[in-house]
């Protein structure tokens, strides 16, 4: 049985937004409590909703390890955050009989860190590594011949009294995760015998999500409920969660307990500024800047920025992506450009 051991807290990922937005989909504190209800997460391949190419791949190498009785294969992850690659880890280890030992690469600033974690690695164990990319250069250093040869090599005293020392480890599996896989230096890509990408949901994954995680918070919610929030949480599994616990409490709050339906769901979550395509707000504020005070752009990105108030990576990084993939927005060599299809969406005449 696969049991987390949180040898290293996981600090709050670095944000430049005081105010944490529903529909974010990297983790709040919000999440980090809910995350300790018992059965939230799936525990097992076949429960993992979605993914289904990454789930063969990895289900043929879990049985070759198994039958080999030998350690996975080192394992990248990367893609978009929320999509479940710290839960496809835990989901590995439960596979394999052992311990998920799990940390952030923010937490290993000091050799002894890394050094603490890999010595007190059981054969077999999975040691997993949120943020890999961030890992320091001699973080990094210690862990290729640990990665590539089961040794690390110490250097102990200092000047011309200075020895290096090899400590064997016994067979791990590293799965590292992260949200920009071009970050990560390529010596430490190579030492990943696998490399796998999680992709957004689908609507029917993302219903069948959303009604297992229902079920097991006892909430009555329809199918139509369970598809409304579905197609409001951007293809992000973290997100729809966040959302359906938006609407139990207000399904609690309102005593609608016996049936919670789209109506309901379509309530709740308006009163959160979600809609029916996932965006909040700040979505709408950006495109509506856009078109009221530049004709829908082009517009460079720190004009947006200084307009809105907002820091320019903040507008990068968490606002323009969701707009990019849903064609609502675009980049042009000039500027962001609303589409015709954002104008559509916000009621306004497409240009002529």
């Amino acid at each position: 049985m696969a049991i987390v051991s949180s040898s290293i807290d996981r600090p709050d990922s670095n944000r430049s937004t005081s105010k944490s937005r529903v529909v974010d989909a990297e983790l709040l504190p919000d999440d980090a409590i809910t995350s300790r209800e018992e059965g939230l997460r799936p525990k097992r391949l076949d429960e993992f909703v979605g993914q289904a190419p990454l789930k063969q791949v990895l289900g043929i190498a879990v049985k070759a390890a198994k039958g080999r009785r030998e350690a996975l294969d080192h394992l990248l992850l990367y893609g978009p955050p929320g999509l479940g690659k710290t839960t496809m880890a835990l989901v590995l280890a439960e596979e394999l009989g052992v311990k998920c030992r799990i940390t952030s690469a923010p937490a290993l600033e000091r050799p002894r860190d890394i050094i603490g974690l890999l010595v007190n690695l059981k054969p077999r164990e999975l040691l997993f590594v949120d943020e890999i990319h961030r890992l320091s250069s001699i973080a990094q250093e210690l862990l290729y011949p640990a990665m590539e040869d089961l040794r690390l090599d110490l250097t102990v005293g200092k000047g011309s009294t200075a020895r290096t020392r090899a400590l064997e480890l016994p067979p791990f599996t590293l799965v590292g995760a992260t949200t920009r896989a071009g970050a990560l230096s390529s010596p430490m890509r190579d030492r990943f015998g696998l490399t796998e990408r999680l992709d957004f949901y689908n609507l029917p994954d993302l219903q069948a999500i959303v009604r297992r995680s229902a079920g097991i918070l006892l909430l009555p919610l329809t199918n139509d409920g369970c598809l409304e929030i579905a197609r409001r949480c951007r293809g992000t599994p973290r997100i729809a969660n966040r959302l359906l616990r938006r609407v139990r409490d207000f399904a609690t709050v309102r005593g609608e307990l016996d049936e919670i339906d789209v109506l309901i769901v379509d309530e709740a979550l308006t009163l959160h500024r979600v809609d029916h395509r996932g965006l909040d707000e700040s979505d709408r504020r950006l495109m509506e800047l856009l078109l009221s005070s530049y004709g829908g752009g082009p517009v460079g990105l720190e004009t947006l920025a200084a307009a809105l108030g907002e820091d320019p990576a903040t507008l990068e990084s968490l606002i323009e992506p969701f707009l990019l993939q849903i064609g609502f927005l675009k980049r042009t060599p000039r500027g962001r450009v609303v589409t015709d299809a954002g104008r559509a969406h916000l009621g306004r005449q497409a240009r002529l």
